[in-house]
């Protein structure tokens, strides 16, 4: 290739091109987002905004609201009627004196119909828009769920997501979370991933990534020392998940970043210990993260071992709802490393009672993800085998002969006639 003596290098036509477009992505989202800091700026400047209260009734909010939970033919249109009505600070504080009335409005994230999503959405960012921090701090249950939301399929949708976070994340003083104020690479982790469409190595270099390594540190051990503040989880939800899904896709990026570090396995450990009961949605993003970080990483999966977490990995395959699944495909990681790992996992007492208590699980993915790991382990190590016949888990392979899924019966079938063909009842 000609290389001119004024000619740039490779690197800074690149570099050129990534700041002209990072400058035109954060123009149009300026242009498209009004900011809640901004207004108040204007504000404290001096330009005064006269609002005209309208008279709006209780009955007129509660009746709005009744439309929507009934799931009417209207309903997109109520929801913009309450969208209107929820500019003005009496209308605010009449819908969320409602009960429910914010978990209703998640709950239509799930909606099948975009327009539904899209205007939920809407209302929850005027109130997050309340100048009454007591109005505005109700929007954080919807942290988890806008977090899901920034990567669906909505255009729309997804910019309405991120800008709820980011009106939700700036606090109020004296609301208790200062934390973020103080640390801020939860939300500017966020903030990134919205804004760069996952862009490992811009995070990396920008040292967002080590920074949310390091307060979810930091978080584990606080819990241990029970130095935390009430409302920490909603905290850990946003960093637990993005390095979940950053793991997810930019495995290579993130090794360079010290993310595989046994210090956020006893941080995750923690969290999932203090909050398995009272959050068990923040114990599957936790689990998630844990999954990844295990997926190709031999280290990573000894520090199981030497951290003594296996105990507490197999007492939550008891849990159901999602836990069971994650727990399944952790335990997978680790077997498939080879026989020295499922050698030190078959030494736990309490793995095939819990495995066979999986076998006999209504959901059909936890029972073939059970059948998946205990091949795993016994085409490893033969001294399993014995073991699980001991503690009686033929009867639950057997069990699944009755299984109407088709799959598992022939899964279930294959793993008595390579292991078990002359212990058959």
């Amino acid at each position: 290739m000609w290389r001119g003596s004024g000619a740039p290098a490779v690197d800074e036509i690149k570099a050129r091109r990534r700041q002209q477009e990072w400058v035109l992505r954060k123009a149009r989202r300026e242009k498209q987002l009004v900011s809640k800091r901004l207004l108040r700026e204007l504000q404290r400047d001096g330009e005064e905004m006269e609002i005209r209260e309208p008279l709006v009734t209780q009955e007129e909010v509660s009746q709005l609201y009744q439309r929507i939970q009934r799931g009417s033919e209207d309903r997109v249109t109520a929801l913009r009627s309450l969208c209107q009505f929820l500019h003005h600070t009496e209308a605010q504080k009449m819908f969320v004196s409602l009960e429910n009335s914010i978990h209703v409005l998640i709950g239509l994230f799930t909606s099948n119909l975009a327009s539904v999503q899209l205007e939920a959405a809407r209302c929850l960012l005027k109130l997050s828009h309340a100048s009454d921090p007591s109005i505005s701090l109700v929007c954080l249950p919807a942290t988890p769920y806008l977090l899901t939301y920034l990567s669906g399929q909505s255009a729309k949708f997804t910019c309405g997501s991120g800008s709820q976070l980011d009106s939700t994340f700036d606090p109020p003083v004296g609301s208790g979370f200062g934390i973020w104020d103080a640390n801020g690479c939860g939300v500017r982790l966020v903030s990134a991933l919205h804004r760069d469409g996952v862009n490992c190595e811009c995070l990396v270099s920008q040292g967002l990534v080590h920074q949310a390594v390091r307060l979810l540190i930091v978080l584990g051990n606080a819990i241990d020392s029970s130095t935390t503040t009430d409302g920490v989880e909603l905290l850990i939800y946003p960093v637990a998940r993005c390095l979940g899904n950053l793991t997810a896709s930019c495995e290579s990026v993130l090794s360079r970043d010290r993310l595989l570090d046994c210090q956020v396995l006893q941080a995750l450990r923690s969290i999932i210990d203090k909050f398995l009961q009272s959050h068990p949605s923040l114990t599957r993003e936790c689990l998630w993260l844990l999954n990844n970080l295990t997926a190709a990483d031999d280290q990573l999966c000894s520090a199981i071992f030497s951290l003594d977490l296996v105990p507490m990995v197999l007492q939550l395959m008891l849990f159901s709802g999602g836990i069971n699944t994650l727990v399944l495909i952790l335990l997978g990681n680790i077997v498939e490393k080879g026989p020295a790992h499922c050698d030190k996992l078959q030494q736990h007492k309490e793995l095939f009672p819990a495995l066979c208590s999986t076998l006999r699980a209504a959901d059909a993915e936890v029972v073939r993800l059970s059948l998946e790991v205990l091949n795993l382990i016994f085409s490893h190590c033969v001294q399993a085998i014995a073991e699980f016949v001991n503690q009686n888990g033929i009867p639950a392979l057997e069990a699944i002969h009755y299984n109407n899924n088709e799959e598992i019966r022939v899964r279930a079938n294959f793993l008595m006639d390579r292991y078990f063909t002359d212990k058959a009842v």
